[in-house]
């Protein structure tokens, strides 16, 4: 392999001649060989490329970056967010807390690809755009790191994990209006209980995600603020006035999303707590479908000795020795999801609570896992939707089997014997194996035809 010489503060490094990154770049591919995956997510680098625009964009508006820089800027950001630099960030999640050395492997990319596209060779005559003096002016890593965080997060959440979630919300909600007639048995504590229809079962986990759903976007407002402009400790030192606002104009109108600037720059480079917030509400929705996928898994246990009140769509062989065993792969997927994120929220939590003083320094693993669960829980509702909850359909069947044989039915005869003859007919009936009818009937504490007339299970829901 070729290399080339750069230099920093530190001193001359060789860097690979083929990459258009420079020396703290590869200071820190050498100093933070932490593997064997954990490279900085692809989102956090398109925030980059978002705010370094908007940035050049700003700083030429305000009278301090020239018009062929600017341009020359946004070019090369422009190819970032097209993909055709993605082998210049090898940098991994695990180094700094602040992010500085990916802000660094950005800022050294634009400039020497910005070099490139001028028509010279990499440190050739004079450098055409410099990484600190012109790609990162009027920034800090302290401001721009979270600003791409933010940029990432908000971009996920919004393009990947709302869609997700309204598309299956949508479909258990058609669901709970298709089947609002099928009577089937209810259980509380895993026991029989008294009846409620399909529909009704089906219904409480759209309400689950539509509470879930709002919570999420009650959040996005706290995390649109984006923190550029506060440099390194939140005063705005080495900015122009006005940059704040106008660079957050630009990256709204850029990334078509409504950003901010932060009220209170302090908060926003010491403290995440947007990202705690919001993934907080990512893993109260992890928790709400871990409980709809364990039901639904449940429901349609079987075929034969399981409980089987519904079936799900049979998508592919579940044994590599029981032939013909069919498993409810989407739900055991969508619940290792839930457990992936739950865990993440662990991380994000340790991490939210690292801002010491005037900066946060866990700033990239906090990224990184909320990138994570934003994306799983997102296409992870879109393949349970698809290929399991569009599926679903009662087992006509097997739910009267379950309800004619219920004990739980005599709570119906409560308003009329009590509840203690109520609970003798039910106990006897378990005790003999005999029904409700017979044992109510033979204790003398209905007629046949009240008996009829007063357990209905349709009438009990």
């Amino acid at each position: 392999m070729k290399y080339r010489i750069e230099k920093d503060t530190m001193g001359e490094v060789q860097v690979p001649a083929d990459k258009y990154w420079g020396a703290q770049t590869e200071r820190s591919r050498n100093n933070f060989k932490i593997g064997p995956s954990g490279s900085m997510p692809k989102e956090i680098l398109e925030g980059f490329a978002y705010l370094k625009k908007a940035a050049a964009y700003a700083n030429y508006d305000l009278g301090v970056l020239p018009i062929e820089k600017r341009d020359a800027i946004a070019a090369v950001c422009d190819e970032i967010l097209e993909g055709k630099l993605d082998d210049q960030f090898p940098l991994v999640i695990w180094q700094t807390g602040s992010g500085t050395q990916s802000n660094m492997n950005v800022n050294e990319v634009i400039a020497n690809r910005a070099q490139v596209l001028k028509g010279f060779e990499i440190g050739e005559g004079e450098q055409f755009i410099k990484a600190n003096d012109d790609v990162n002016k009027s920034q800090s890593s302290n401001d721009t790191f979270p600003t791409g965080m933010h940029i990432a997060a908000y971009k996920m959440v919004v393009e990947t994990t709302i869609p997700g979630v309204e598309k299956l919300h949508a479909t258990l909600a058609k669901k709970a209006a298709e089947y609002k007639d099928v009577v089937k048995i209810g259980r509380t504590h895993l026991m029989d209980a008294t009846p409620l229809t399909l529909g009704q079962e089906i219904s409480g986990y759209a309400a689950q995600l539509a509470f879930g759903l709002k919570a999420l976007k009650n959040t996005l407002a706290h995390l649109s603020e984006i923190a550029l402009g506060g440099t390194a400790v939140g005063t705005g030192l080495n900015t122009p006035k006005g940059y704040d606002v106008k660079v957050a104009q630009y990256i709204a109108e850029f990334t078509n999303h409504p950003f901010i600037t932060a009220e209170n720059k302090f908060e926003a480079l010491a403290a995440h707590d947007a990202i705690v917030e919001t993934h907080g509400a990512l893993k109260q929705l992890a928790v709400s479908l871990n409980k709809i996928a364990n039901d639904v898994r449940m429901l349609a246990s079987g075929p034969r000795s399981g409980i089987g009140e519904i079936h799900i769509p049979e998508n592919e062989p579940g044994s590599s020795i029981m032939p013909g065993k069919v498993n409810p792969t989407q739900c055991e997927a969508l619940t290792m999801v839930c457990a992936q994120v739950i865990g993440n929220d662990m991380a994000i939590a340790v991490g939210g609570m690292q801002g010491h003083y005037e900066l946060n320094v866990f700033k990239p693993v906090m990224a990184a896992n909320f990138l994570q669960s934003a994306q799983l829980l997102g296409d992870a509702c879109i393949s349970f939707d698809e290929h399991c909850a569009q599926g679903i359909e009662p087992n006509h069947k097997r739910i009267k089997e379950l309800v004619d044989n219920s004990l739980m039915l005599v709570t119906a005869l409560n308003t009329k014997i009590g509840y203690y003859k109520a609970a003798e007919i039910a106990q006897t009936a378990h005790k003999n194996g005999t029904t409700l009818k017979e044992e109510a009937v033979r204790l003398g504490y209905v007629t046949p035809e009240d008996f009829d007339a007063w357990v209905k299970p349709e009438e009990m829901v």
